[in-house]
């Protein structure tokens, strides 16, 4: 049995975030993850913006946490060669009665130390955001917004976590937790862990983790989000993130610069009790349209090329993030929804405290990798640089997937990082991702992931066990 001193259930960006922090000092760290590749739960579905703290009471958890990311995102992605970008954000007002709610947004946001906010007028929409519906009269400005790409924060936080000791043990769902005189024990299908601290941020399933170290104070709601991805084409249709103002349950229907350069459109926000239901519709296509065309008139359905639903883990108003005394040792980290990409890395810090405050010693190690090399992405660089990379590797002169232009050696350097699927090829390199949704690329990437992990094609799958593209491999006949 494998003792460690913490372990970390949930690979997504907070479990990831959190693994990265904690590689900082001597201790023994396991994150272990259900599905077959760490990322694949709330957080592949994340919006991607890194929010700045507009639409948060100023006196929670969420808030402060969001204002404190948003800074610390900046140093995060800078050593991690993530594609951060400052874009800003518009709330968008269409009426002279909806402007007092801009500025109550406007002065919660400021009690909570977001800087630079302003209220910005119908002239300033008309040369800053031309798409923008002309019935639009006023917006609240706040500049240090962002965007980045919630996959590869995840994958390099986690890549980066290796490097500095952390084991990662991904397809290991949690099945049973037993609390000893000094140890969790964390029993999966085929193994047996102890540790002297568990971190629960299981997402959808905290709550089920949670009940299994005796504390059920708290439910885990599912809420559903339907996001229509458009053509990259339309990438320069708005040249910030548009939300319009927020309703109770939800920031709204926005409009959505990525990191990756498709504008988004989305999400609805639907209670629903289902964890895996991930199904979109037609009534929330027709809502998420309906919304985004009052902000930019000019969005058709036509401009929509793929579409998919998320589920946000609900567990009340706010963020849970506390150490249990009924279960010493036991940090829950639940209730994460939006803006826990943003907080992720305050999450983190928050969590280091909590364990040192209960007992944990935290010494620093004397060597700590916390840079690691960009990843070479042919879609964001110059041609003139792809040339020189062609020359030194003709590989990269490969393309493999023609409308996200992904070459052979991106997806071969893919797969030595850690993709073991499909999506994870997909949402490392962008590959399938195009226009045609892999209609031209995905049997060729079937045949470098078999090669490249010595897998018959029968054992090729989208996103793990039971999501096997070929059932019978002719060879085999």
């Amino acid at each position: 049995m494998k003792t460690y001193d913490v372990v970390i259930i949930g690979a997504g960006v907070v479990g990831a975030a959190i693994g990265r922090e904690l590689s900082q000092y001597k201790l023994n760290i396991a994150i272990l993850e259900k599905d077959q590749e760490h990322g694949f739960g709330v957080s592949k579905s994340n919006s991607g913006i890194i929010h700045p703290g507009t639409q948060n009471p100023p006196n929670s958890l969420k808030g402060r946490l969001c204002v404190q990311g948003n800074v610390l995102i900046r140093k995060i992605s800078h050593e991690l060669g993530v594609d951060f970008k400052e874009t800003g954000e518009l709330i968008v007002a269409f009426s002279r009665e909806e402007i007092p709610r801009l500025l109550g947004l406007k002065k919660e946001a400021e009690q909570l130390g977001v800087p630079w906010l302003s209220i910005v007028d119908k002239t300033w929409l008309r040369k800053n955001e031309p798409n923008l519906s002309k019935e639009a009269v006023a917006a609240l400005y706040a500049p240090t917004a962002g965007i980045i790409s919630p996959y590869r924060l995840v994958y390099d936080l986690c890549e980066n976590a290796v490097r500095n000791g952390v084991e990662i043990h991904t397809a290991n769902p949690v099945k049973n937790i037993l609390k000893t005189d000094r140890y969790f024990e964390i029993n999966m299908p085929n193994d047996t862990f102890r540790s002297r601290y568990v971190i629960n941020s299981a997402g959808l399933f905290a709550d089920e983790i949670s009940r299994m170290v005796g504390v059920n104070n708290f439910q885990i709601t599912p809420r559903k989000g339907e996001e229509f991805i458009l053509d990259k084409k339309r990438e320069h249709i708005t040249n910030h993130l548009l939300f319009p103002l927020p309703q109770k349950d939800t920031k709204g229907v926005l409009v959505i610069k990525t990191a990756d350069g498709n504008p988004m459109i989305g999400p609805t926000a639907e209670d629903i009790n289902d964890k895996n239901d991930l199904s979109t519709s037609d009534n929330g296509l027709a809502k998420v349209l309906t919304a985004a065309k009052k902000m930019i008139p000019s969005i058709s359905e036509s401009d929509i090329i793929a579409y998919f639903a998320g589920l946000r883990p609900v567990a009340g108003e706010d963020f849970i993030i506390r150490h249990e005394d009924k279960a010493a040792g036991f940090i829950n980290v639940a209730g994460i929804q939006s803006p826990g990409l943003t907080a992720a890395p305050a999450i983190a810090l928050l969590v280091r405290g909590l364990l040192g405050e209960n007992g944990l010693t935290l010494k620093r190690k004397l060597l700590f990798h916390k840079h690691r090399k960009e990843i070479t992405h042919l879609f964001s660089i110059p041609f003139s640089i792809t040339q020189k990379l062609v020359k030194k590797d003709p590989s990269y002169g490969d393309i493999v997937c023609r409308c996200e232009m992904i070459s052979h050696k991106e997806i071969r350097d893919a797969i030595s990082r850690g993709a073991k699927t499909l999506d994870g090829i997909k949402f490392r390199t962008r590959a399938q991702a195009g226009r045609c949704h892999g209609s031209f690329c995905t049997t060729r990437l079937m045949k470098i992931l078999a090669q490249e992990r010595k897998l018959p094609l029968t054992r090729v799958t989208k996103r793990g066990a039971g999501s096997e593209i070929v059932k019978k491999d002719r060879l085999d006949d």
